[in-house]
């Protein structure tokens, strides 16, 4: 008994660092394949630049050929030989002038020519820089690909040889229940983090807000003045308000305006309730999405990753706190392509799915929770999106 429980462990471990690794590679395929898409834009913005300043440099250079053809065709005229021949002192006067501005004009052509080739030379060296780049992380991707479909190909030998193993595991009524403790626990902790950090956050904010309150001045002679009505206490609701500013989780507001507005975080079709009776006899504490492996998991809304780490039962497991005291709950996936600290916008896409630890089926477990308490996802969320 011992040995089988043993051998079970042993391939949940070792399933553990295949998946791991998967989505490790995958989230380093993200980023490189975002690098790649930035500076593809800015090769792109390059090239326009570079394309805007060859016509201006055209246009200046037509100027300046228009310019001297009209020279030529007036001729270069010696002023002084002009004045020792004797020449009407106004047409003299009037030819000089005419000199001095077509001189002026071929330098100032001059000078606005020579400042556009050196900007295109700038552009040409950047663009070269941002074309090396480019190359770079192309190649990158090249090789994450290469090693996301090898550590792909180990994880699906792996499956096969423990199938028997890890369905085993699942079946166990203590295993599951384990699992679903495990998750609580994981929830109260960081649900305990989360309220500290913010405590923290209202004292420092309430502590610079008063301390942007100019002190009352006092008159020479004058007794100090009675308190007025809320005096001290009318400073207080402008730091509690400074303080809900600062703890609060940014980019969020309260997901109770959200309440049945949101979206699902994966397309697909729900196999599994909240409330549902498991096989083993515990209940549903969230929602099973059936999707296919790779599809984007979408965060429900905006709020900061507070775990993004691989937990037995539930795989590649990520948590998005809301603020407030909600948390979204989002497991079984293919990879986390977020960080904890990351914030998430509403709908952004911050994993992908899969059948991360063990799960037989490819889909999404989603729990909602408020200060640990399982929600009912379906009361939040409009399906007729």
């Amino acid at each position: 008994m011992a040995a089988a429980e043993g051998s079970r462990r042993d391939a949940m471990d070792h399933l553990q660092e295949a998946e791991r690794a998967v989505s490790a590679t995958q989230r380093q395929l993200h980023e490189t394949g975002t690098e790649a898409g930035r500076l593809r834009t800015r090769l792109n913005e390059l090239e326009k630049q570079s394309s805007d300043l060859g016509r201006v440099l055209n246009t200046q250079q037509e100027q300046l050929a228009r310019l001297l053809h009209r020279q030529y065709l007036r001729g270069n005229p010696d002023p002084l030989r002009m004045f020792l021949n004797g020449d009407d002192p106004n047409q003299l006067t009037r030819d000089l002038h005419y000199l001095e501005t077509i001189g002026r004009a071929r330098r100032e052509i001059l000078r606005d020519i020579e400042a556009t080739m050196q900007r295109q030379q700038v552009l040409t060296s950047d663009a070269r820089h941002q074309t090396e780049l480019l190359s770079a992380s192309e190649a990158r991707q090249r090789e994450e690909h290469a090693r996301l479909i090898e550590q792909r190909q180990q994880r699906q030998l792996m499956l096969a040889r423990m199938s028997e193993q890890i369905a085993a595991q699942r079946r166990e009524i203590g295993n599951l229940q384990r699992d679903e403790r495990r998750l609580a626990e994981l929830v109260e902790r960081l649900s305990r983090i989360i309220a500290a950090q913010t405590g923290e956050a209202r004292r420092e904010a309430q502590r610079r807000e008063q301390a942007r309150q100019p002190a009352p001045r006092e008159q020479p002679g004058a007794s100090p003045p009675a308190p007025a009505e809320g005096g001290a206490k009318a400073a207080l609701p402008a730091a509690e308000r400074a303080a809900d500013e600062v703890a609060s989780t940014p980019g969020t507001g309260s997901l109770v305006r959200l309440k049945g507005q949101l979206r699902l975080p994966a397309r697909g079709t729900i196999s599994n309730r909240f409330g549902a009776t498991r096989q083993e006899g515990s209940t549903w504490k969230g929602l099973f999405i059936l999707a296919g492996s790779g599809s984007e998991v979408r965060s429900i809304a905006a709020g900061r990753v507070v775990f993004a780490e691989w937990m037995r039962g539930f795989g590649n497991l990520l948590i998005v706190d809301h603020g407030n005291g909600y948390l979204s709950i989002y497991a079984n996936n293919d990879s986390l392509l977020k960080g904890v600290g990351d914030e998430a916008r509403q709908g952004e896409v911050i994993a992908t799915v899969g059948n991360s630890g063990g799960n037989p089926e490819s889909g999404l477990y989603f729990e909602l929770r408020h200060q640990g308490r399982p929600l009912d996802p379906l009361a939040w969320v409009n399906t007729k999106h």
